[in-house]
């Protein structure tokens, strides 16, 4: 398959990393231009969970233009940029190529939607799935757990199943589900709870839970997100959100949320589709939420000083 993973930092250099060695024809669209310039001079450089080595073959390119038609697109870029590789890939995608998107938090098929049909768009999300940036051309992820796969509409498909097994032949551990966005949230309520308080008090998530203080903020944060799932009429999985995300921290309590570390980076993180989305559903749907509200607020502020 010719496929094109838009943005390439810790989980796209991954993803694009493994479909190259699958013998895919791989090509990776960044705005970083001296992270594309050094996979295209010593090609990328992967380790962590399936090894440290370089992967020669792969195509980087800050020019959308370069790539062509695709088979396969994958959104893998913050929240932020979702709208912008959507325009991009518009105007390259045939009849027949499909749309991957994976994103922390909620809104990214809606941003889509903004620029093309939504027909062909399928919904990712990568569950307990951590990496990091090392430099230039160089990425680490220290997890590989699952990688559920949706149909935008949901149903079970031909073509989700297919490309299901296209990632499962690179070497992840995917799965197809009928009904994407249960998974969708049930990822969210984990961002949601650990994202902004982790970035708040500069702490891993097992040491959120660990202080009584801040594991009273986590469930709230929780909390928050469960009611809004259930105003919107998705079938939670469980009953009891805090021992939910107690779980989730339980399986890597030595975590930094990607937002903690774009703070520790002086980036602008994706608050706006993580606990800022909270406050945004909030008020549509009249359920308060305080606790997000609050780390929304502080974030921000603390963002302010890094543009």
């Amino acid at each position: 398959m010719k496929i094109a993973v838009f943005g390439v930092g810790a989980m796209g250099s991954v993803y694009a990393g493994l479909m190259t060695e699958a013998g895919h024809e791989v090509w990776g669209v960044d705005v970083w231009r001296e992270h594309v310039d050094t996979i295209n001079r010593q090609g990328l450089r992967l380790e962590g969970a399936s090894g440290d080595r370089v992967i020669q073959g792969m195509h980087a390119t800050s020019n959308a233009d370069d790539i062509g038609q695709c088979d396969l697109y994958v959104i893998a870029t913050k929240a932020s940029g979702v709208g912008s590789a959507a325009k991009s890939i518009a105007s390259l995608m045939g009849t027949g190529s499909l749309v991957l998107t994976i994103q922390n938090g909620l809104g990214a098929g809606e941003r889509i939607a903004e620029h093309m049909a939504v027909d062909n768009v399928l919904l990712g999300v990568a569950d307990g799935f951590g990496a990091s940036m090392k430099g230039p051309g160089h990425a680490h992820h220290n997890a590989m757990n699952l990688i559920r796969l949706g149909e935008m509409k949901g149903g079970m498909t031909g073509r989700l199943q297919h490309t299901t097994k296209v990632w499962q032949d690179a070497g992840f551990n995917a799965k197809a589900f009928d009904d994407i966005d249960q998974l969708i949230w049930g990822k969210y309520i984990s961002n949601v709870s650990f994202s902004g308080p982790c970035t708040v008090f500069d702490c891993t998530l097992g040491e959120l839970l660990e202080n009584p203080v801040t594991k009273c903020i986590a469930e709230g944060c929780a909390a928050e997100v469960y009611a809004l799932g259930k105003a919107k009429g998705i079938q939670w999985p469980f009953d009891d959100s805090a021992e939910y995300i107690a779980a989730f921290a339980a399986r890597m309590p030595d975590a930094r949320p990607s937002m903690l570390l774009d703070h520790h980076a002086r980036r602008v993180s994706e608050i706006d589709a993580i606990n800022g989305m909270v406050v945004t559903l909030g008020k549509q749907l009249n359920i308060p939420t305080p606790y997000n509200e609050v780390l929304s607020a502080v974030i921000r502020q603390r963002e302010e000083a890094f543009v």
